[in-house]
């Protein structure tokens, strides 16, 4: 047999999905997901220019990202599809009335608001009509297909925001993943012996650790160290320590670290200059919030693909085990051939079945810890939206007096089908590669 004979390959990604209906339906809904919700990010990412007045009457003009761009008076709007109630119809009529609606021609929503502030003027002098019409007023208020949440911003736009991030997190999070669990598991198997001995006990040990409870410790460390940096007080602390005790020995007293702290606490004159001093001399640094935000993204899926690789390591090693046996890995290596050129011509090839398997369904599962850290807090923070923080602003807004359902409807249904979705792909995948399900 030649040394490049090769285990059969599976046929195209495309060709083994469409053998399972699930999985064809689940990777149709995912690609409009995707599309939809990746390919629009630099839309709803991007700034608008808006011009503001300040309470001293000068005009600045601002860039406002359009995931955080709304106005208060559109709070809590519902879809516009959904019935409104009479106080909703109110609060989109305002002060407006017919009259004033067919004295101007409205097209666009920065016209709206100069209508809006001339109606009131005209109102508050007395010319104004005293008629106030639902329905006039509502078909020129700006369309909102999701609603609005509690500061007027569009759920449609912060929804595509945040699923494009989550998307993208989950997506990085199982690649690194894959690639740390590929390249672990095929080393083990390949090694054998007492490496693969050590090797799989250290797996051993990690899978008895709570994964999440990993991930948040990674996360709340690396927050406090971007703190740290900075806020730089233990720079300060240093310092102020060192110049104290410089002056305790001045003083006749001696440097320790205990006697430093009390000559501070009872002169209180030296600890506030030394305060000022080291504030002067390390002042806090200034990091943009862009970067705060890419810090914490990357820190996030850093987190979660660094723990998430378990499973995938130990399917690659049991792989590695099988493809050794084969006749054509035995054949390459009495050719001489390097392991290195052996794992990657004829190992890595074989494991690539197994490998878009368990990466299609890893993803979901990247996406899943992701959301849910940011439910709490931990992951993407606020004003960045993903859809773990969606739901977390919109489970506050069910309540028995009003039911803002769709602040919290929006991000959940949009993540339960796109899990279902990626684990409709995932067991059609696996359902293909099975030689026995096949056979049927």
């Amino acid at each position: 047999m030649s040394a490049d004979a090769t285990i059969s390959r599976p046929p195209g990604l495309l060709s083994l999905i469409a053998r399972s209906r699930a999985g064809l339906i689940g990777l149709i809904f995912l690609g409009l997901m995707a599309a939809a919700c990746l390919l629009t990010l630099p839309y709803t990412l991007g700034s608008r220019t808006v011009t503001v007045t300040r309470d001293d009457g000068k005009v600045e003009t601002l860039s406002v990202p359009r995931y955080v761009d709304g106005d208060t008076r559109a709070a809590n709007l519902p879809p516009s599809w959904w019935p409104k109630s009479v106080d909703e119809s109110l609060k989109l009529n305002s002060l407006v009335s017919d009259d004033d609606l067919a004295n101007f021609a409205i097209m666009n929503y920065k016209t709206f608001e100069q209508i809006r502030a001339e109606a009131e003027q005209a109102i508050r002098s007395g010319k104004a009509g005293a008629s106030i019409s639902a329905n006039g007023i509502r078909r020129e208020w700006p369309t909102f297909l999701l609603g609005t949440d509690a500061l007027g911003r569009s759920v449609l736009l912060r929804a595509l925001a945040g699923g494009g991030i989550s998307l993208l997190i989950g997506i990085a999070a199982a690649t690194l993943s894959v690639g740390i669990g590929t390249l672990y598991g095929a080393l083990a198997g390949y090694m054998g012996g007492r490496i693969d001995g050590v090797m799989m006990r250290l797996v051993d040990i990690l899978y008895g650790l709570p994964s999440i409870l990993l991930v948040i410790l990674l996360a709340v460390a690396s927050d406090a160290l971007l703190s740290e940096y900075i806020s730089r007080q233990k720079e300060r602390g240093h310092w102020m320590s060192v110049e104290a005790a410089a002056v305790a020995r001045e003083r006749g007293l001696p440097d320790d670290s205990a006697e430093v702290a009390i000559l501070l606490s009872q002169d209180t004159e030296l600890d506030k200059q030394l305060r000022a001093k080291a504030l002067e001399l390390m002042p806090p640094r200034n990091v943009k919030p862009a970067t705060r935000m890419v810090y914490d993204i990357v820190i996030l899926l850093v987190a979660i693909g660094g723990v998430s690789w378990l499973t995938m390591s130990r399917v690659i090693r049991g792989q590695v085990l099988s493809l050794k046996s084969q006749p054509f890995i035995e054949a390459a290596r009495a050719l001489g051939i390097p392991p290195w050129r052996i794992f990657l011509r004829h190992l890595l090839p074989n494991l690539t079945g197994p490998i878009i398997v368990y990466a299609t369904l890893t993803v979901p599962q990247a996406i899943l810890q992701e959301s849910f850290l940011s439910f709490l807090g931990i992951g993407v923070k606020t004003p960045l939206p993903s859809w773990g923080n969606l739901a977390a602003d919109g489970l506050p807004e069910l309540n028995p007096y009003k039911s803002n359902w769709w602040l919290l409807v929006v991000p959940c249904v949009l993540l339960g089908s796109t899990l279902l979705s990626l684990n409709f792909v995932g067991e059609g995948l696996r359902e293909a590669l099975d030689p026995r399900r096949r056979q049927r």
